[in-house]
Order: C-alpha cells, then structure tokens, then sequence
C-alpha cells in the first residue's frame, strides 16, 4: 500500500505538471487505467483530454492549492485536494475563488481514479456571483 505522504505527494506532482500544462509529464503519474470522471460526469480518458477540455472552457485557468486530505482503503489512499482555481475566460474576464474539490485514489505509486468538482458552470451561467 501507498504510504500516505507518498500519494499526497504524487497527486501534488501531478497537479502541477497539469497546471503547466505538460500533459505528457502528468500521465506518468496515472495508471494506465486511470478513471477520470471530470465535472458534469464527463469521462476523461487521458491528462491530454484534460488539457483540451480545459483550452476549450478557459483562455488559462491554474489551482490555488489548499488543504491535501487522505485515508487508507483496504489497498489504495483516497487523497482530497481543494482550493480554488483562478485564470481567465474565453471572454477575456479574469476570475479567481472558483472552488474545487478533486478526489484521487492511489494505488501501487500511481492516480487510479480522479474525481474533478467546481463552481465553474454555476459561474458560467450566472456570470454575477463569481468573483474576480
């Protein structure tokens, strides 16, 4: 089993190599059967669907990292990141305190699942209650 410092640390490492963006750097921290279920219930099949996913929904966007929790499973660690994200809309607005929450399970020293939440479509539609 992963020790608990170890995946908070790989998922550190990957959120900062996704932020880059270096999809290609990023996905070797998944397994090669990662599940990436990204907001709205969206499958990701690879980092590199992220990154366009992402290029279509934000001009830029980056995660102020905050708080990394984690528990032990029978043979993986469930580590939660949360924070906010800020960048820029398509638009050319600039936009910061964007809540996320991003779930990951660690199994044998590699991201097996991430789960991926934010306020980004409540901003989207009603464009008032974001804050920039």
């Amino acid at each position: 089993m992963t020790d608990n410092n170890a995946a908070v640390q790989i998922v550190r490492d990957f959120l900062a190599a996704s932020m880059a963006p270096d999809p290609v750097r990023a996905a070797t921290f998944m397994s090669d059967e990662v599940r990436i279920t990204f907001t709205g219930g969206r499958p990701m099949p690879t980092p590199t669907d992220i990154t366009a996913f992402n290029g279509g929904r934000y001009t830029w966007v980056k995660k102020a990292l905050g708080q990394f929790d984690w528990c032990e499973r029978e043979d993986h660690t469930v580590v939660y990141s949360n924070g906010t994200l800020y960048g820029q809309w398509p638009d050319g607005r600039s936009f910061s305190g964007n809540r996320y929450l991003d779930r990951f399970e660690v199994k044998d020293g590699k991201i097996v699942r991430m789960d991926v939440w934010n306020d980004s479509a409540e901003w989207m539609l009603v464009p008032e209650i974001a804050k920039a």
